[in-house]
């Protein structure tokens, strides 16, 4: 894990309004940047907000704008400005220059929250892929060496590599090694999911706008006892958890990071393996929080990642969360697709969200209807563990049973019954 340098105390919070449709205005995106900066500790000391028409190529905002900024640091005693937009290596050189205090954008203070918060080893290693990669095309503000060249090799004509060469080179070699050990791991959690299924268990994942209550949800359904706190990006690892339906099945719950407008680029790649049981789930469950008036927008956020993750057609339930507080007015949402309101904190609702889990897990499954031998007690039990047997009566030495299993499951029993090989 690369050093990340701990946030100052107090921000300035920065943001550019420039006529570009956007799915937050900019007061509303500069109150969601104050929620991340107080996920990662840091009050914040003032807001700026310029309107213009066109950004500023060398310093994203005007020179005017600047001079206030800098002031309203000053006097606050600000050590650090964030900028609601991303900026270029240029830009942030630019403006810590002119403004003579740290200075950075949401993807670093989202990338440092990350690191605050990732403890597996798997988590660790993403967000040092991130941060490394936003990292690079930065190098040249780094360092203040990196004008310095080392010495070419002995007979090589011209001057050897320059440290920022050098350093870029590093980067990149330390990127590629992440990338093959995030591979590993992509392999290991593809083992673990392949004895899963080998039970096997419906997977339900758990997508969701950052803070729309998705632990407070897994935590209720399964007892699970995930880690929950009012902030955002308060999960980073994925947790998964055994959840009984009231129908007597079983399926697997995977709480998963969420999701967040102005998303970092590159995110997805980097959790890319965090993001895989999002892929390979039977059912997805997206959580809003009912109570934000902005529902509307950070559906479509989530619905964006979906699209990009390539599972934007999984079959899905909208739980529409938080239902023991107010819907603010003008924000109730429609939804196309089934739907349920609860609370996870209250109760309500959970019990309707188990049968509906349960009948759209039972839609994807197959009707078996086959005779079992006595001696063949191991195939009975898998079909009570893999789904729901709805009939079993013992004739003639052999149990007739109509099962309703997911589709390897029946065509794993079929092809051992057809075998004429022992018990394994």
């Amino acid at each position: 894990m690369i050093d990340v340098a701990r946030i100052p105390d107090s921000a300035v919070l920065v943001a550019v309004e420039h006529g570009r449709a956007a799915l937050l205005d900019v007061e509303e995106s500069l109150d969601e940047l104050a929620q991340l900066a107080g996920s990662a500790m840091v009050a914040v000391a003032g807001r700026v907000v310029q309107h213009r028409k066109k950004l500023q190529p060398g310093t994203l905002i005007g020179s005017g704008k600047i001079e206030e900024i800098k002031q309203l640091a000053q006097a606050q005693r600000a050590t650090v400005v964030i900028f609601d937009d991303e900026l270029s290596a240029a830009q942030q050189r630019n403006l810590e220059k002119a403004l003579a205090v740290r200075v950075i954008d949401r993807t670093q203070l989202i990338l440092d929250i990350f690191a605050q918060r990732a403890t597996s080893q798997a988590g660790k290693l993403q967000v040092e892929l991130a941060q490394l990669e936003y990292l690079l095309p930065r190098l040249t503000r780094q360092w203040s060496h990196l004008s310095r060249q080392a010495g070419g090799v002995v007979g090589a004509r011209g001057p050897g590599e320059t440290q920022l060469e050098v350093d870029r080179r590093r980067v990149r070699e330390r990127i590629a090694q992440l990338k093959r050990r995030l591979a590993q791991v992509s392999r290991t959690r593809g083992l673990h999911r392949a004895s899963r299924h080998a039970v096997p268990y419906p997977t339900v994942a758990l997508v969701g706008y950052t803070n729309a209550g998705k632990s407070t949800l897994m935590n209720a359904l399964t007892s699970a006892e995930v880690w929950v706190a009012d902030q955002l990006f308060a999960t980073l690892d994925p947790t998964v958890r055994l959840l009984r339906l009231p129908d007597g099945g079983e399926a697997l719950v995977v709480d998963t990071v969420g999701f967040i407008h102005k998303l970092p680029h590159g995110f997805v790649d980097a959790f890319k393996s965090t993001l895989e049981e999002v892929q390979t789930a039977n059912l997805l469950l997206h959580v809003v929080d009912a109570a934000d008036r902005h529902a509307a927008e950070h559906i479509e956020v989530v619905d964006g990642v979906l699209d990009e993750l390539g599972v934007a057609e999984l079959p899905r339930i909208t739980v529409l969360n938080k239902a023991d507080l107010p819907v603010p007015e003008g924000g109730r949402v429609q939804i196309d697709g089934p739907t349920c309101s609860v609370s996870a904190v209250t109760g309500a609702g959970l019990m309707k969200l188990q049968r509906q889990i349960g009948t759209l897990l039972a839609a994807q499954q197959e009707r078996l209807h086959v005779f079992i031998p006595v001696e063949r007690g191991d195939l009975l039990a898998q079909l009570y563990q893999a789904g729901r047997v709805a009939e079993q009566d013992l004739q003639d030495g052999a149990y007739e049973v109509t099962a309703y299993v997911p589709p390897k499951v029946a065509g794993r029993i079929r092809k051992a019954l057809a075998s004429p090989s022992a018990p394994g």
